[in-house]
């Protein structure tokens, strides 16, 4: 029961930021309030935290430390669900965490390398370069003269957020049992997500991994550049890759210093963007700045350099399909074609009545459509339509969330760049080339040129098959069969039912009428029912018993 302490401190932060506030009209609220109390009395005499709940949601989130932190960045990435001003609150939460120091550097590499440092590197940086909630980076040069990061993780993070986890998820679940709010959201499905992502973040073979794939697929490319990961030195808890030089992406004034062309950097983000979703469909998540620099010596082509690839995204074929004809038809303002869509792909259910979505996409869209192309958030509109489709039912997919999110932090440093950045007229001609290509015939003969080895390996098994399928119709039809038998069964039972009961019921009606002749009257007089009692009992037999 080592979260039994992490659990009283999270109660004390609940009670002391008035958490209890995002259950105002709850049924549960007043039963919450009154666990609260004695917490509630340890903080009466202390300064109330100021701010509006969104604000205290995010400073208790701040207090609670960086795996809170960092699960309140995961849910500001719901914006269909969330209003504008707690999710952008979540969104500023930043990693603040001071460097660990015990163990040294020095010992977690050489434990990890099973080796001596000096064996392997020339100069290690014992303070580090930058601290993050997970894990840590420092400088360091190979013998061989490279100049490199080493990544490590925190040492004891693992039980700490296997704890906070178990928590998590009992939050989670008391939120979405108890609260409107609580169901909107979908907290135990975020909880879920957020451990998938936190589990991939603990392994740094896993992020290198990934590191490495992104590289691959930018390895000609002048527009982004990926550092490279050093395999013979990297561990689960331990990644070495080249160190970069390049110019933070928020530092607009030392860009221009240099030359930089700004609105090239700004179009040049949206084409990476595109190309990692519908080229590679595989996309990095977690593109805020802090993980972006830019090349000093590209000025008019201007270069990216992506770091922490930890959180990677990729969609489904059909998935992927359907959001680029979904793009397209939002961009031609068909209504109807995004409706179909939708119920086609199972983003919403089948049994959605698409003149009412069309209806209801059209609403949200059509006023935005007012105001000219480069005034218009892409992201902000994505946000809008998924918040309209989870009107009806539609089911969070954890890929477009992230494709959300990333779209999101793209037009965001884009617009920041270069304010005039068209988002749409950068997107549009991409996704009609994409769609040409998609439909191109030497694309589908080369789609079916891809199958023909599969098809061909299933062909041996294909009588088999014929008569598994046969053997299980006629499995089926039995089944069938016996279903219709019992169903016949059933329903003479309830002939047979049916039938006592009407005759009980005339019966008793008769009854009721003979009680009015004297010699009966009597008769029943000396029972302890009346007549009334006998009618009632026959109208029921007869009306209401089946």
């Amino acid at each position: 029961m080592s979260h039994i302490p992490r659990l009283n401190k999270v109660i004390n932060v609940i009670a002391r930021y008035r958490l209890d506030d995002y259950l105002k009209g709850q049924p549960s609220a007043p039963w919450v309030r009154l666990l609260l109390i004695p917490h509630r009395l340890f903080f009466w005499f202390g300064s109330k935290p100021k701010g509006n709940k969104s604000v205290r949601l995010r400073m208790a989130l701040e207090e609670l430390g960086p795996i809170y932190i960092k699960f309140g960045q995961l849910l500001s990435t719901r914006r269909d669900f969330l209003d504008a001003e707690l999710a952008d609150e979540l969104q500023s939460l930043q990693d603040n965490v001071p460097p660990f120091t015990t163990p040294s550097i020095e010992s977690i590499v050489e434990q990890s390398l099973e080796m001596p440092v000096s064996e392997v590197f020339s100069q290690l940086d014992s303070q580090p370069l930058a601290s993050a909630s997970v894990a840590q980076v420092h400088k360091a040069t190979l013998i061989n003269g490279d100049e490199v990061v080493i990544k490590v993780i925190r040492p004891g993070i693992e039980e700490t957020i296997n704890d906070d986890l178990k928590l998590l998820k009992w939050l989670a679940q008391l939120l979405e049992n108890y609260s409107d709010i609580g169901r909107r959201l979908r907290p135990i499905e975020v909880v879920n997500d957020y451990e998938t992502i936190i589990v991939d973040e603990l392994n740094l073979q896993a992020e290198g991994a990934n590191t490495a794939q992104l590289r691959k697929n930018f390895e000609n490319s002048s527009s982004l550049y990926v550092p490279k990961i050093y395999w013979d030195y990297s561990r689960r808890n331990m990644l070495v890759m080249e160190r970069i030089h390049g110019i933070p992406v928020t530092r607009i004034e030392e860009l221009q210093a240099n030359n930089i062309n700004l609105q090239n950097l700004a179009e040049t983000g949206v084409q990476i963007f595109f190309t990692q979703v519908f080229e590679h469909n595989f996309f990095h998540a977690d593109m805020h700045p802090g993980n972006i620099f830019v090349a000093r010596d590209k000025t008019n082509q201007p270069q990216y350099i992506a770091i922490d690839c930890a959180i990677m995204g990729s969609l489904s074929h059909d998935d992927q399909e359907y959001l680029a004809r979904n793009l397209l038809a939002i961009f031609k303002r068909d209504y109807r074609k995004v409706a179909e869509l939708h119920i086609a792909c199972g983003w919403v259910p089948a049994h959605t009545k698409v003149h009412e979505f069309e209806s209801a996409m059209r609403t949200v869209c059509e006023p935005i459509f007012e105001k000219p192309l480069k005034e218009i958030s892409f992201g902000h509109l994505l946000v809008q339509l998924f918040r309209t489709a989870g009107r009806f039912d539609m089911e969070v997919q954890p890929s477009l969330v992230l494709l959300q999110k990333t779209l999101l932090n793209i037009e965001g440093l884009g617009r920041q760049l270069y304010p005039d950045l068209d988002l749409w007229e950068t997107a549009l001609p991409y996704l009609e080339n994409w769609n040409r290509k998609r439909l191109n015939p030497f694309t589908l003969i080369s789609r079916v040129q891809e199958n023909i080895p599969d098809w061909i390996d299933q062909l041996p098994e294909l009588p088999q098959l014929v008569i598994n399928a046969i053997a299980r119709s006629e499995e089926v039809e039995q089944l069938n069969q016996q279903l219709a038998q019992l169903r016949e069964e059933e329903a003479a039972r309830d002939r047979a039912r049916l039938k006592r009961n009407r005759l009980g019921g005339i019966m008793l009606l008769g009854l009721a009428i003979l009680s009015l002749y004297p010699p009966v009257s009597e008769l029943i007089s000396a029972m302890p029912v009346t007549t009334l009692a006998v009618a009632a009992g026959g109208v029921y037999l007869l009306c209401f018993r089946r």
